[in-house]
């Protein structure tokens, strides 16, 4: 099956979903979106009133004020795949539960192989404890690690900045840099596809470790 076929796959198990409680009140499941083969993938925490409304993901005042964002870093949001840990809204925008994390987390597992990004943005702090458990986000935001093959760069969540302006230099002097780290990525990983040249030697004896060929004569 295609990228694209098993995001639409997830999407459809997303919208039927009654793994957790939330599905109760729910209007529209918000799986996230986004193209089968985007680089960078976009981690919030779980939808909001206007997603709940539209099963879009960031398409309120901080889904505005990440669209700004990407436009500064010269970035196209339909070139992003945004989606959140939790898939449908918590009640009254609250946190979201450890029972409704691990519900959503063979979803967001599936579309992360699926897409297979090169950079992974977690925004806020529970996005970020999927891939750096135990860590503050006041003190690795807009830093850079590696996990699993995958550059993982944790921001705050633009939700924050409009809460408390103080923070919005910082969310956007971190998003400045996201494509820088996107290339480092890309350098990174095309580096670790290259195949390493063998220099060859002779009148050498063969290592220990190398295989030799025996005679049958």
């Amino acid at each position: 099956m295609q990228p694209d076929q098993i995001l639409k796959e997830i999407a459809q198990q997303v919208s039927e979903c009654k793994r957790c409680p939330l599905h109760y009140s729910r209007k529209k499941a918000v799986p996230g979106e986004g193209p089968a083969q985007a680089e960078i993938m976009m981690i919030g925490e779980g939808p909001g009133f206007y997603e709940n409304e539209q099963g879009r993901p960031f398409v309120g005042a901080a889904g505005k004020f990440l669209d700004e964002l990407l436009e500064k870093c010269g970035i196209a949001r339909k070139d992003v795949f945004i989606t959140n840990v939790v898939k449908c809204r918590p009640p009254g925008n609250r946190d979201p539960q450890p029972e409704e994390l691990e519900a959503c987390n063979a979803y967001l597992e599936r579309q992360i192989e699926a897409i297979n990004p090169k950079v992974i943005v977690t925004l806020g702090r529970f996005s970020m404890a999927k891939f750096l458990p135990g860590v503050k986000i006041s003190e690795v935001h807009g830093q850079s690690f590696w996990r699993n093959g995958r550059l993982i760069v944790p921001m705050f969540h633009p939700a924050a900045a409009l809460h408390q302006p103080s923070l919005k230099a910082s969310v956007e002097r971190d998003f400045a840099r996201l494509s820088e780290y996107v290339q480092s990525a890309r350098q990174r990983l095309q580096a670790a596809e290259k195949p390493v040249a063998v220099e060859e030697k002779t009148g050498e004896t063969p290592a220990k470790d190398q295989p030799t060929q025996l005679s049958l004569f």
